[in-house]
């Protein structure tokens, strides 16, 4: 007797998950992601996700997923290689494998990282600290951006002397793009974001919020949107810092901007 094949049974093979080939992530290995369309090559990974570089320079973040990149035009989905951290081994806020601090401290290297404030400072530290601390890169605050023709010269910048200086609010047209046009030097590399103060690089959810509130233009960011919130000045700000606990608490464009200077100052 034949038995044809049950219409059930057709249906549950359709339901079945679309596998992928699977491709252990290198560094250098160019790949798209399939939602965004952003194209670039890897420069690192951790456990959260995979980080790539378009031919801007611009670093984005994107998490493990089945058949989330395009490798020469098919679908695959990137692993991490086959080692991974031992149980003794921390991974930083930064998403990096923390060293091994038996070797001792590093010294202070010549290279710099300028920020706007101590606001900006204490972010980098709070998230990168523990990769600044081995690379031997100390960040330093600016206290405002105004003379920075003025202090990338009196820094002396070159040879195995680098600087890097993170900007708030650089989009076209601001002041901030204006001061960072008046600095050219092949040892100078500046980036920044696009949020009129690093507070606002900070992901609002980080304290059960969708968005920041909207500030009437003319009132200092800080205090209107502590006055939006109901919240005192005085205070907020160490609790917001503290509530981010990793990168992927922070923007993504405030993430590629550090991450970018952090790689440029290294290679001196």
């Amino acid at each position: 007797m034949r038995y044809e094949r049950d219409i059930l049974d057709d249906f549950a093979a359709s339901k079945k998950p679309t596998t992928y080939p699977i491709v252990d992530v290198s560094v250098g290995l160019v790949v798209e992601d399939r939602s965004s369309g952003f194209v670039g090559d890897v420069v690192r990974w951790n456990y959260e996700a995979v980080t790539l570089r378009d031919r801007n320079q611009y670093l984005r973040h994107f998490t493990w997923k089945p058949g989330g990149f395009l490798l020469e035009g098919k679908p695959v989905t990137l692993s991490r290689p086959a080692q991974q951290a031992s149980a003794t081994q921390q991974v930083t806020a930064s998403g990096s494998i923390a060293a091994d601090r038996s070797a001792g401290a590093q010294v202070a290297k010549a290279s710099r990282i300028w920020v706007e404030g101590r606001h900006d400072a204490e972010l980098v530290e709070h998230v990168w600290g523990d990769d600044l601390r081995e690379l031997g890169i100390v960040v330093e605050p600016l206290h405002g951006a105004d003379d920075l023709a003025a202090a990338v010269s009196e820094f002396q910048p070159g040879g195995g002397r680098r600087l890097g200086v993170l900007l708030d609010h650089l989009v076209a047209g601001s002041k901030e793009s204006r001061l960072a046009a008046t600095v050219d030097h092949p040892a100078v590399l500046i980036t920044g974001h696009p949020f009129v103060d690093v507070w606002a690089g900070i992901r609002p959810k980080v304290i059960g919020l969708q968005a920041w509130p909207d500030v009437p233009k003319g009132r200092p960011w800080k205090a209107g949107m502590c006055a939006a919130l109901g919240v005192p000045f005085e205070g907020f700000w160490p609790r917001l810092r503290n509530q981010v606990k990793t990168y992927a608490d922070l923007e993504p464009e405030l993430v590629g901007a550090v991450e970018r200077l952090i790689d440029f100052v290294a290679e001196a």
